[in-house]
């Protein structure tokens, strides 16, 4: 019986590291959701090519507000138009794609006033998106999303701590809220640098773009190296993901050509425990490279 045992033993534990090495395997991130003409939320998950979508934005909330989500020309949320994406989403979790709404963008309304704004926000992420429920029509349906993606670039850098903390607490209520957040490379970020702190956060997709003095240049990578090197040491998250352009028109600055990632960029970051994949702004320039379909293999 001891040897049959013992293999058994091994044959479990060999199977328990496999599975916690495909728990852990990098994947695509993408936004989806400012551009009508980048196809719908199914199509996008059908592709296999990301492990999560980011659903932008959610602009307008905090400071007594009422919020509103804002999905480009996908649908209307004013005539409760976006309620028939709730089949898209359980269409992408069912093929285990994370759905993550993102709160703030580039252009928005939002900031918190104190630490019961953030309260209320949270509250009202729970009830609206997450696992909680509304008396009102829900915006996306009866869908529940895995979790809420922090995309702040203005309004103040107070209380997203307070608001990190409001939403991890939902999760010993049942389903894990999932924590993400796109902060820009320079270290610490300006926004959520504080926030970052807390430990909350599942994975932190760093926006190395439009922002020279960190991201990679005609084949220099020291910026973009160094520039990980501490985001990777400093910030206690789970994973890591480098943010990219998908397309040298989806940014300023900071688009890598597909050889020069998968032969020298990705090559020296890939070996740091919290890496976590890569992130693309966004599916509608995803659509014009076949970016991540270049790079899947590679990440």
């Amino acid at each position: 019986m001891a040897p049959n045992l013992a293999i058994s033993l091994a044959f479990l534990i060999s199977l328990s590291l496999a599975l916690q090495f495909g728990a852990d395997a990098a994947g695509i991130a993408i936004y989806w959701g400012q551009n009508g003409n980048e196809g719908t939320l199914e199509e996008t998950c059908a592709t296999g090519n990301y492990e999560f979508v980011n659903l932008a934005f959610l602009p307008t909330f905090g400071n007594g507000q009422t919020p509103m989500i804002n999905l480009a020309g996908h649908c209307d949320p004013y005539t409760n138009g976006c309620t028939g994406l709730s089949s898209d989403i359980k269409s992408c979790q069912a093929k285990g794609v994370k759905v993550i709404l993102s709160i703030g963008g580039g252009a928005g309304s939002y900031y918190l006033t104190s630490k019961e704004d953030a309260r209320q926000v949270a509250t009202y992420l729970w009830n609206n998106f997450l696992g909680g429920s509304s008396s009102t029509s829900r915006p996306l349906g009866d869908a529940v999303l895995d979790g809420i993606d922090f995309d702040i670039e203005g309004g103040t850098n107070l209380h997203w701590d307070d608001l990190a903390r409001y939403l991890s607490a939902y999760s010993k209520q049942g389903k894990k809220v999932y924590l993400t957040a796109a902060p820009q490379c320079p270290f610490p970020d300006a926004w959520v640098g504080d926030a970052l702190k807390t430990g909350l956060f599942d994975n932190v997709w760093v926006q190395f773009y439009n922002n020279p003095p960190c991201q990679y240049s005609s084949g220099d990578l020291s910026n973009l190296e160094n520039a990980w090197k501490q985001w990777i040491s400093d910030t206690p998250a789970t994973k890591i993901f480098l943010g990219l352009p998908a397309a040298p028109a989806a940014a300023g600055s900071g688009f890598i050509p597909v050889a020069d990632l998968t032969s020298k960029v990705l090559p020296a970051i890939k070996g740091s425990p919290k890496y976590g994949g890569v992130m693309l702004w966004s599916k509608y320039y995803d659509d014009q490279t076949n970016y991540s379909s270049s790079i899947k293999s590679h990440v």
